[in-house]
Order: structure tokens, then sequence, then C-alpha cells
């Protein structure tokens, strides 16, 4: 099982496994599958049930919404598929890293060589992250635009998918966060704290939209 699980996290099938396999590998002690791809998971699971509001908002008593839930689903199938291709490159960019510390550092060359290795490699791990975080704002976004017109019974889960999003985007912060230290490009560095600062007003919005989707249920 630890070669299968190595091979996942050189970025192989992992959209192919069944849940319960990548559960397993999640749990072991391997460098990946990580919280960075539990974040695109999530993520995923986010725009995929924004996917599922919009296709029972369908049909005659919903007219005048069509165009809208129309674009929708195209875009929720779109983001769906992102999310899932990120938490494949999440788990080949911590590969990626992983080889970078094994690098030889025996001679001052071989140290420069292995920091600047390193320092490549910390960037892809963190841009993953950041991609994660574009996904779960847009599905913010997309289940501010649904709530209003969805179908009244399944506005709840309006609510699960802004949750998951919020999980997705402050995960993905956290694995932002942690790599931006050993990255040497100012401008990079810059640019993924940015999208780090965003995850603030992402979580703000999930929240209102969540509090919004309760008080409806409760009232």
């Amino acid at each position: 099982m630890l070669r299968r699980a190595g091979r996942q996290a050189e970025g192989g099938a992992m959209r192919e496994e069944t849940i319960g396999d990548f559960l397993f590998h999640l749990a072991d002690r391997v460098p990946a599958p990580g919280g960075g791809a539990a974040a695109a998971l999530q993520a995923a699971q986010a725009v995929a049930l924004l996917g599922m509001v919009a296709r029972y908002s369908t049909g005659e008593k919903y007219a005048e919404h069509t165009s809208l839930v129309e674009r929708i689903i195209g875009e929720t199938d779109v983001l769906r598929s992102e999310a899932l291709r990120l938490a494949e490159d999440d788990a080949t960019a911590f590969g990626a890293v992983a080889e970078a510390y094994k690098l030889p550092k025996d001679t001052d060359e071989a140290k420069d060589a292995r920091s600047a290795a390193i320092a490549r490699a910390l960037v892809g791990a963190g841009t993953v992250p950041a991609k994660v975080v574009a996904v779960a704002r847009r599905a913010v976004e997309i289940a501010e635009e649904l709530l209003p017109v969805a179908n009244r019974n399944v506005v709840s889960d309006i609510a699960a998918a802004t949750e998951a999003a919020r999980a997705a985007a402050t995960t993905a912060r956290v694995n932002i966060e942690i790599n931006l230290g050993g990255i040497k490009d100012e401008k990079v560095r810059a640019g993924l704290a940015a999208e780090a600062a965003e995850v603030d007003d992402v979580a703000a919005r999930a929240e209102r939209v969540t509090a919004a989707v309760r008080e409806e249920i409760a009232g």
C-alpha cells in the first residue's frame, strides 16, 4: 500500500481512487496527500453542491433565471474539475519539496544548488493552495448569486457549499503561509501573501450566506 501511496503522491490518479482509498492514504505516514489535497477536495465539494442546487433550480418554475442557472451549472462543472486537478497538483508539488530537501549538501556548491531547488519547489507548493483559495472564493460568489433564485427545498445545500468553501480557503491559507518563509522571490512571495490575505473576506462572506440560509430555515 505504501508503494501505491507513493505513486499517487507523484500526481497519478487521485481522482480515480475511491473515497475510502483516499482517506486511507490521507491517514497514512506518507508525504502526500495532506492538508493541501484535503483543501482542494473541500473546494471541489463546494462547487459540486452548488452545481446540484442549480440543477434542482431548472424548469418552468425557474424560467426567468434560466441563463443564470445554466451559467452556474457550466461554471461549477469546470471548477469541480479544476479543484480535483489542484488536489493532484498539491501532492505533486509537495513531492517536489520533499525531493529538493533530499539533495546533497556536502559542498558549498551543493548547498547553494539545494537551497535554490528548495526555493523553487516552495513556490510551487505555495502556488497550488493560492489557486484553491481562488476556487473557494468563486464558490462563495456563486452561492451569493444562487441563493436568491434557488429551489428552496435545497437551500441548505448552499450553506453546506459555503461552509466547504470556507474550510477550503482557511486550510489553503495555512498551506500558503507555511511556504512563504522559504520563497526568495519577493514578487512571488508578495503575491501569495496577498492571496492569503483575501481569505478573511472569503470566510466572512461564506458565513453571511450560511447565516441567511439558517435564518430562512428557521423562518
